[in-house]
């Protein structure tokens, strides 16, 4: 006898709710970026209780990998919606595609990128934030498209993605990478949640790219003066 998993349904007050905790925080951070720096790298305090720089990192990202990973694997988990013009199928790769590229993204900043980095020790306070937001964004982004979003069968899309020497013309070409990574991700998923969470990107590392700009405009004086912090020939 064959047994059918209840197909989890969308939690919308919780879908709506986070989306615009990063909507509505995203001008806040922005504010206080601009205020103060974030002190951790190269501005951290001095006398900071730290952890390792390669287990900090893993420890702050690989929320946002296990837990949508969990709730791609779980049983009960598969209930994809599909559109009216589309069938299961079509909703559920659409759906797959778009979490792993999140989650490819992920397994990066906490497998290989923790493996790789030399980085300073992240202040501890810093780690647990990051952790607490990693899993939160996680499960809002993960959830959104399990049970939430609605895909028409041809939802496929191609991913497009830039290359080249931007440090030529921005310093902080590795945040605009970032930026332009959760904006494709966002027009791809065609959701809120996804939205609001590349609206909070750029308001938390456009900031940074700018500070690491005056940083290098102070440290050398040859530093190209022509060069941008985060938008070639703008800002």
């Amino acid at each position: 006898m064959e047994f059918l998993q209840p197909e989890m349904e969308c939690c919308e007050s919780a879908v709506s709710s986070l989306s615009w905790a990063l909507v509505l925080g995203g001008p806040v951070y922005l504010l206080r970026q601009t205020r103060t720096h974030t002190p951790y790298g190269r501005y951290r305090a001095p006398r900071s209780r730290c952890c390792p720089a390669r287990l900090a990192w893993f420890l702050q990202e690989a929320p946002a990998l296990l837990l949508p990973l969990m709730m791609l694997l779980l049983p009960g988990e598969q209930g994809w919606r599909a559109g009216e013009q589309g069938g299961r199928a079509g909703g559920r790769t659409g759906g797959t595609l778009l979490i792993c590229t999140f989650m490819l993204h992920y397994f990066h900043r906490s497998c290989i990128y923790a493996l790789r980095t030399r980085g300073q020790p992240v202040p501890l306070d810093i780690v647990l934030y990051a952790a607490v937001f990693c899993a939160l964004n996680g499960f809002l982004q993960a959830h959104s498209l399990l049970h939430c979003t609605v895909y028409p069968q041809d939802a496929l899309t191609q991913t497009r993605m830039a290359a080249g020497g931007l440090f030529e013309f921005v310093s902080g070409a590795n945040f605009l990478g970032e930026i332009l990574e959760w904006i494709g991700f966002a027009v791809a998923a065609g959701s809120f949640p996804a939205f609001a969470f590349a609206f909070f990107t750029v308001c938390s590392i456009g900031p940074r790219a700018c500070q690491h700009h005056r940083d290098y405009l102070k440290r050398f004086e040859d530093y190209p003066r022509g060069r941008r912090a985060i938008i070639p020939f703008l800002l």
